[in-house]
């Protein structure tokens, strides 16, 4: 059996969740791998050995034990449902799923900024998953700049097998259709 990974890339509230959950409804033996659920579990239940600074190792350690989990003893398809916008473990993450015999896409969410902010200013998510911001809106803020001091370069086409951009909502129903349509 082909085994796809989908792995999405874009900044904060840009639709990377509710196309992973979507594309994991249609997508038979499919499972999403979510960072923000590993960040909420660990919030309620282990708030205590979080580290106030730096990296969250802990949550790292999680979603690397559930990723060499479904690489190693299942066959479902993998939807990576992060920001994934550091190429550098993009790159290396994606080689070591094309080693494992994965096929590879990636999905990249370039909404525009004016709706981005749009989306932040009006968002319900909990900020619970927050560690070193207490909004969103100071999450997009950091992202931006990022982007602009050139410490994050955008997804191209020669990285994966199969290269997706989503500009707006309209977008996702016709990628989640051509994914789908792969397996």
């Amino acid at each position: 059996m082909n085994r796809f990974v989908i792995m999405t890339v874009g900044k904060t509230h840009s639709g990377k969740t509710t196309f992973s959950k979507s594309l994991e409804k249609e997508m038979h033996n499919s499972v999403v791998i979510d960072q923000d659920n590993h960040a909420e579990f660990l919030q309620k239940h282990y708030q205590n050995i979080l580290p106030t600074q730096g990296e969250n190792s802990i949550k790292y350690a999680i979603t690397q034990t559930i990723l060499d989990y479904v690489v190693n003893a299942t066959n479902c398809h993998l939807i990576l449902c992060n920001s994934n916008r550091n190429r550098v473990g993009r790159m290396k993450l994606l080689e070591h799923l094309k080693s494992k015999g994965f096929t590879t896409i990636i999905v990249n969410f370039n909404i525009p900024e004016n709706v981005l902010k749009d989306r932040v200013n009006h968002s319900q998510r909990s900020t619970t998953i927050l560690r070193t911001v207490s909004t969103f809106e100071e999450v997009l803020i950091r992202q931006n700049k990022e982007s602009n001091q050139g410490n994050v370069i955008e997804p191209q086409e020669d990285e994966v097998d199969y290269f997706f951009v989503i500009k707006k909502s309209d977008d996702v129903q016709s990628v989640i259709r051509i994914i789908v349509n792969f397996t």
